[in-house]
């Protein structure tokens, strides 16, 4: 993986559980190693934290204009978390959820990463601080699980404020061993797992009870906002659900059986009431 060093800032952002902002040193290391991000010109770009989803504080789908949310004390909470992880305190934010005031106003951090995403954000495990050694800025480095488990990533994770969710090109071994924490935080029923309706099921009757009261995966959760936006009425009705979801053809493979399949599916509906059939560390999505 690529080391960038750099700094986090969040004045005038509006950090969720995982993305955050993320000024390298040297703002020309992108092009150096390869990595095509999308900065601001300040040279920030955004990080989407590798390997873990926390539930929506703003969601706006694609083909609609109203923002959603997810049940604001863990989505808010998650957000909290992963700011205090990475030393900042006595964060201020407006009622759009920008950040109008923190102490530092930025700290030193680090990030390990390969690639970006379709939208230009460097898809990264971040650390706080210093990295122990003297490799240079832009050195290809090797990840271990021991620095690993030093990452926001696997802390949030560890913590239940975040979700497993895991893409192709994740190394085998740090998915295992990511995968393990967050069974122990399900077990554990830390954070968000203490109401998490995704494996149970849950039966859904109006749009508030989304937003508002359910807790469950962000990316069944988004495309439930994507399908439900496309209703105008306001109803919720889930009859046109599964092939709202085989449209988005959504491809993964699950673990440990590695059948090749679609995200769609993996979510059984029975007249209003959702489930998800795996848990989300045995699920695995293709980097689109």
């Amino acid at each position: 993986m690529t080391l960038v060093k750099g700094a986090f800032r969040v004045l005038g952002t509006s950090p969720d559980g995982d993305s955050v902002r993320f000024y390298p040193d040297d703002p020309t290391v992108w092009t150096r190693v390869g990595i095509a991000v999308r900065s601001n010109a300040g040279g920030g770009v955004q990080l989407r934290l590798d390997a873990i989803d926390a539930l929506e504080t703003h969601y706006t789908p694609h083909h609609g204009q109203a923002m959603w949310h997810q049940r604001a004390d863990l989505a808010g909470g998650a957000g909290e978390a992963l700011l205090g992880l990475l030393g900042f305190h006595d964060v201020v934010r407006d009622d759009r959820g920008q950040v109008t005031s923190a102490r530092p106003e930025e700290t030193s951090g680090y990030i390990l990463t390969r690639f970006a995403d379709k939208y230009g954000r460097a898809v990264a495990m971040a650390f706080a601080g210093g990295r122990r050694g003297r490799v240079g800025d832009g050195a290809s480095v090797f990840l271990t699980a021991e620095e690993m488990h030093r990452s926001v990533n696997y802390e949030l994770l560890e913590a239940g404020w975040a979700y497993p969710t895991f893409y192709s090109q994740l190394y085998v071994d740090l998915r295992k061993d990511l995968a393990a924490v967050a069974v122990a935080a399900r077990r554990a029923r830390r954070g968000g797992w203490a109401d998490d309706a995704t494996l149970n099921g849950f039966r859904l009757q109006s749009r508030s009870q989304l937003t508002d009261e359910l807790v469950i995966l962000p990316k069944l959760f988004r495309r439930l906002a994507e399908y439900l936006s496309l209703d105008e009425s306001g109803k919720v009705i889930l009859a046109g659900f599964p092939g709202f979801l085989a449209a988005y053809d959504e491809r993964v493979f699950t673990i440990p059986a590695g059948q090749a399949t679609g995200f769609d599916t993996l979510v059984e509906r029975r007249g209003q009431s959702l489930r998800l059939t795996l848990p989300p560390e045995q699920i695995v999505f293709v980097e689109g």
